[in-house]
């Protein structure tokens, strides 16, 4: 990769978070927030798979003395496996990105689908012994676990238990959201027309999240059933329409205390919270502490 024709000449050496989950399995995190690409290495053996999620900015992933190179974008994930040749990691992470990476054995991972393998395609018989390699979207649920995992603010001593937690979660997340063998058995999804309803109401409840329509109403507004709003847009984002609200609505709140230009009652008008004790209730639901207390970790 030629950094002289991206613009950016400076280069740092970078440190990965590294927090062990139990043997076989670890989380790396990393925030860029310098103006220069920093450089993360890592070994990682052939008998580990990858799960790598790059939260904000972007990233490229380089292979065999450079020669090879895989980019990874904001909100995107890639997932790297090679039982013949160690992967270990090189990575270019540009100014202004964060990386969330999961390393699993195959050994532990095979045993999370132990009864299942055939649904993970990487694991059937007949795909074993071959490299695998896929690269996706980060959905709205992931995402709010990612930010978890790289804003950790409680007190370390939870540290340990919190992540395995997020880390399990987030494993079955990535394989719910691309559950191929999942289309068959349910024909709505392979409706192009649908799903693209599906991700208008998705729109509609960001852009009106401070007062948000019924669900009839959103039903109405992108001309499908109640009943198939809500099956579809859980099969499709993973969660409940006010649930993914929710999320969603408590990430931005995250962000705007985290600029310091809003106080919490601020912030609670924003993201549709006319009191600010509802504000403060809701955001210690979603994140354990208050606004005030995370601010002040964050600070």
């Amino acid at each position: 990769m030629n950094l002289e024709n991206t613009g950016l000449k400076s280069i740092a050496k970078g440190t990965f978070e590294e927090t062990r989950i139990e043997d076989g399995f670890f989380v790396l995190t990393h925030k860029n927030e310098n103006d220069t690409v920093e450089i993360l290495e890592r070994e990682i053996d052939s008998s580990y798979i990858q799960f790598h999620f790059c939260t904000k900015g972007t990233a490229a992933f380089m292979f065999n003395q450079g020669n090879y190179t895989l980019n990874i974008d904001e909100e995107t994930s890639l997932l790297l496996y090679n039982p013949q040749r160690d992967l270990p990691i090189h990575l270019e992470l540009k100014p202004h990105s964060w990386l969330v990476s999961l390393v699993i054995s195959i050994k532990k991972f095979h045993g999370l689908f132990s009864e299942d393998a055939n649904y993970v395609t990487f694991l059937t018989d007949d795909n074993k012994g071959k490299k695998y390699y896929k690269d996706g979207k980060i959905s709205p649920s992931m995402a709010v676990v990612l930010n978890q995992l790289i804003s950790f603010n409680l007190n370390n001593s939870i540290k340990s238990l919190y992540f395995k937690g997020k880390a399990y979660e987030l494993i079955s997340l990535f394989f719910n959201r691309s559950e191929d063998a999942d289309i068959e058995q349910c024909p709505f999804l392979v409706d192009e027309v649908n799903v693209a309803k599906l991700k208008k109401a998705k729109d509609i409840m960001i852009a009106n999240m401070a007062e948000p329509p019924t669900l009839q109403e959103l039903a109405d507004d992108i001309d499908l059933s109640l009943k198939k709003l809500k099956e579809g847009f859980k099969q499709i984002y993973g969660d409940s329409v006010f649930s993914f609200l929710f999320d969603y609505k408590m990430e931005v709140a995250r962000k705007l205390l985290e600029s310091g230009d809003y106080n919490v009652n601020e912030v609670g008008l924003k993201v549709g919270y006319s009191t600010g004790s509802h504000f403060i209730a809701a955001f210690k639901k979603k994140f354990g502490t208050t606004p005030k207390k995370y601010i002040q970790a964050s600070t």
